[in-house]
């Protein structure tokens, strides 16, 4: 499959505004140090293949998935669209849910989470501290365990904040390290390197008809993900 043929198949909705479609784990979402071809550019060439686009696309990115993460994104076509959307992200009007397979059973059940997340730019890490400082930033986000196996625990998860590595640090803080995050303590990493973390929903006003929209990404064909499955919904 051409890799133009393989982002359509993965388009989940599109019009002159917006763009959603489902990253894959491994796939980089902005372009980064490494050079490797990045989500938007493999956009961009599908965008000018499909419509014939002279010159150079517009291409607007509203929010990042770490590498090693999967799941729903959403793009801006036009310089009005990625304004509108910075400002319904920056506003809580967005909300994303992820799905989290994790190496341990949450306790409490279900909560909200509240830390100051102090980011290390060296080690490309971030660590929760103690007291406020002015490197520090406040991350909010609220848990909900689904169910588990003999091994791993599904949990769902609504991030009120969008901090660096917020979910992973967040986690691992209460014992619940994401399955093959081996940065925030887990034990092996998963075969293909990535993590057991996936931009399961989201939901985001259009930024021109205001339309509430909202879509939901498609689980790994793997395991543990298609064992832990059947608590979705539960």
């Amino acid at each position: 499959m051409s890799e133009t043929n393989s982002i359509k198949s993965r388009i989940l909705y599109e019009d002159n505004h917006v763009i959603v479609l489902q990253k894959l784990h491994g796939e980089i979402s902005q372009g980064d140090k490494t050079g490797d071809l990045s989500l938007p550019d493999l956009l961009k060439a599908y965008i000018k293949e499909k419509y014939h686009k002279p010159g150079e696309v517009f291409l607007g990115v509203v929010h990042r998935l770490d590498r090693p993460v999967g799941g729903v994104m959403v793009f801006a076509r036009t310089s009005k669209a990625l304004e509108r959307l910075n400002e319904s992200f920056r506003e809580g009007k967005a909300r994303k849910t992820y799905l989290a397979v994790t190496c341990a059973k949450p306790a409490p059940e279900a909560t909200e989470l509240k830390n100051n997340l102090e980011r290390n730019e060296k080690l490309n890490k971030s660590f929760i501290v103690d007291t406020p400082s002015k490197f520090s930033k406040e991350a909010i986000l609220r848990y909900r365990w689904l169910g588990s196996s003999d091994r791993y625990s599904l949990v769902e998860v609504e991030l009120l904040t969008g901090r660096h590595h917020q979910i992973r640090a967040q986690l691992a803080h209460i014992g619940c390290i994401i399955k093959g995050d081996l940065k925030y303590g887990a034990k092996r990493s998963n075969p293909d390197g990535n993590l057991s973390l996936l931009s399961w929903k989201l939901t985001f006003p259009h930024p021109t008809t205001k339309e509430i929209l909202s879509f939901t990404a498609s689980l790994p064909d793997v395991q543990p993900w298609i064992e832990l499955s059947k608590y979705i919904g539960c």
